[in-house]
């Protein structure tokens, strides 16, 4: 079994590692709104990054009907992805790819 699965609604993609889902993430599924500022940004991850480093914590639960918890888990998914990939590289190898 993989270690690392796709968390987005009704994927479930599996990759041997981290870096791999972020770039699945970020390249075979739609962008999304930030529904805080309206930008757009790849789903998953990096919608979560998005919204936790952009945004205040408050920001993010009013705007995303989330609960305490909710916004730990995600904070958690950040720590895990953050220990286990240079997501600034990533980020800036699928820039590459699509310019």
């Amino acid at each position: 079994m993989s270690a690392w699965q796709c968390a987005i609604r009704g994927c479930g993609a599996q990759f041997p590692d981290a870096e791999a889902t972020i770039r699945h993430q970020a390249t075979a599924h739609d962008t999304h709104t930030c529904r805080i500022c309206d930008a757009d940004v790849p789903e998953g991850y990096f919608a979560i990054r998005h919204a936790l480093d952009e945004h205040s914590r408050a920001e993010y639960v009013r705007a995303y009907e989330f609960d305490a918890d909710a916004v730990r888990e995600r904070e958690w998914v950040k720590t895990v992805v953050e220990s286990a990939v240079d997501v600034d590289d990533l980020a800036e190898q699928l820039a590459d790819d699509e310019g």
